[in-house]
């Protein structure tokens, strides 16, 4: 039988594949069923983490805000801070909420002086 020469669509798959794997470590970064295995499993890692990183820095920004509110005693609490700010409309998310309360304390009470004299 003669020999058929092969095209390069599975070629070009395992090279991709094995790019995305460039950084892994022994048998993951040498053998292709490995490099699919470990590839795919990566992905799915990643995927969950970017929905999970999101909400640990909401909890994070959360956490921040209570602390300082509680040790600086802008209000009782965190819930009332936010519960505040809805109320007198002024728009400002936690991420930018922590920043000012770890970076610049007083920038806190200015804001909480705002939510007391809306009226």
């Amino acid at each position: 039988m003669t020999r058929v020469p092969r095209g390069y669509i599975a070629r070009r798959r395992r090279t991709k594949m094995r790019s995305f794997a460039s950084n892994f470590r022994g048998a993951h970064l040498r053998l292709n069923r490995m490099i699919t295995q470990q590839v795919r499993r990566a992905f799915v890692s990643s995927h969950r983490d970017r929905g999970r990183q999101k909400r640990d820095f909401r909890r994070l920004w959360i956490t921040r805000i209570n602390a300082a509110t509680r040790i600086y005693k802008v209000f009782d609490s965190y819930s009332k801070l936010i519960h505040n700010l809805y109320k007198k409309e002024l728009i400002l998310n936690r991420k930018m909420l922590a920043q000012v309360a770890v970076l610049n304390p007083n920038n806190l009470y200015t804001i909480s002086n705002k939510i007391k004299t809306i009226n």
